[in-house]
């Protein structure tokens, strides 16, 4: 195995959109307004590592478009480096918008066709120093499930990232509008065994496996190969299991008002801790504070939190 220095904490690969979050009209009489916004779950997981103080970069295909140009211009203000991200001419970047209601938060794409989704295995030429200097290389289903080459593109990344001494962190993060069922248990099974760290949510698992128990879902997770596993349990908080240890880490009860990234918040803020050498318990735990703070405001990208307002929720649950 080679080893390269460590200049990055996180390259995170996968598909950045344009967001329109609704922020007015779930009312039958009340017109609807959208925030317009960014997304992407590897993006936001990246954009709440670098709020976290993490060295992150972002590898993906964009459009040569107006709103190519306004994603370049976010990362570059957040401190994500965009010298992997290739831009394409033949497709625009993608876009997607946000419902609410009783219900929850209802996701509508417009990203057939789209940049990201035209990634290819020989993109990895471009970054494979990237990935090699990076500790961790970050990936999700959505970033397996954008298209058939996409797919391909991140297995083989994940390949090299084994091959130099990068740990690969998968978020489950199953989109069944992007693919049929079958496909998504066949790709993701295959990926959680070249991943060193897993990141399921409950809802996931269950339609993914069957299994509804999330004792039983930690064994899947590390009976089909990831070495460390942090089970996703929403406002109750998350299992974190490291194949010897298991433990359940609380959640924090706030009033919240928009769920749409939150999962990536928490995982953007634990591979960062566990870059700067946070245990496992440790950085989920951090992760869990910096969700909680994720779901108060709208989009998934401006409530994202920095360092010093996480730390202020850790101590009010150890110092209420």
């Amino acid at each position: 195995m080679i080893h390269t220095a460590k200049t990055l904490d996180i390259v995170a690969l996968g598909e950045a959109m344009v967001e329109f979050n609704q922020t007015k009209g779930q009312e039958p009489d009340e017109a609807p307004l959208y925030l317009q916004g960014f997304g992407g779950d590897t993006s936001n997981a990246a954009i709440a590592a670098a709020r976290a103080g993490a060295r992150v970069a972002y590898l993906s295909r964009l459009g040569s478009d107006r709103w190519g140009d306004r994603l370049m211009d976010l990362w570059q203000r957040e401190n994500v480096d965009t010298t992997t991200v290739l831009r394409d001419a033949q497709a625009p970047t993608g876009m997607y918008f946000v419902s609410h209601d009783a219900q929850g938060h209802h996701f509508s794409y417009a990203r057939a066709g789209s940049a990201a989704s035209r990634m290819q295995p020989q993109d990895l030429a471009h970054w494979q120093d990237a990935i090699a200097s990076s500790q961790w290389l970050h990936l999700s289903g959505i970033s397996l499930a954008i298209s058939s080459s996409a797919c391909d593109t991140a297995l083989a990344a994940m390949q090299h990232a084994r091959s130099v001494g990068t740990r690969v962190a998968l978020d489950s993060n199953l989109r069944l509008s992007l693919w049929p069922l079958a496909r998504a248990q066949a790709c993701i099974r295959h990926a959680v065994g070249l991943c060193d760290l897993f990141l399921p949510s409950l809802e996931d698992m269950t339609a993914l496996t069957g299994l509804t128990q999330a004792q039983d879902i930690i064994c899947w997770s590390h009976a089909h190969g990831a070495s460390q596993v942090v089970l996703k349990l929403g406002a109750d908080g998350a299992l974190a299991s490291d194949g010897q240890t298991q433990r359940i880490v609380p959640g924090h009860t706030v009033p919240a008002v928009d769920a749409t990234g939150a999962g990536d918040c928490f995982a953007g803020n634990l591979l960062a801790r566990l870059s700067a050498g946070d245990s496992l318990w440790d950085a989920t735990a951090y992760a869990n504070a910096a969700a909680c703070l994720s779901v108060q405001g709208y989009g998934a990208v401006a409530p994202l939190p920095r360092r010093d307002a996480v730390l202020g929720q850790l101590m009010k649950t150890t110092h209420p």
